[in-house]
């Protein structure tokens, strides 16, 4: 699948990096997209990480730029490792 371009500018700074972290975001749940959850549990590589772990990975850390860095807000800390009920359906939503 042919991935999607960046948006360039939409608006003003605001409006661009929103569309910026949207087009993050869609584009990685585009590439788990049909992942069955034992392959998203699997690691093919040496560190251990998971697509499960690393699209959970992406949503803590953008709730921790945003909420706790830019908006000043406490936020739940991230787990090491997704827990055993999480699907790769829940972190996308997060």
């Amino acid at each position: 699948m042919a991935d999607l371009k960046p948006p360039r500018m939409a608006g003003g700074e605001r409006e661009t990096l929103q569309a910026l972290l949207q087009y993050q975001r869609d584009s990685l749940v585009r590439k788990v997209a049909g992942v069955d959850e034992r392959a998203a549990r699997r690691s093919p590589v040496g560190s251990g990480t998971t697509l499960l772990w690393l699209v959970e990975h992406m949503a803590s850390a953008e709730s921790t730029w945003i909420l706790q860095r830019f908006a000043g807000r406490q936020a739940d800390p991230a787990e090491d490792a997704p827990p055993p009920d999480h699907t790769l359906r829940d972190a996308a939503a997060a």
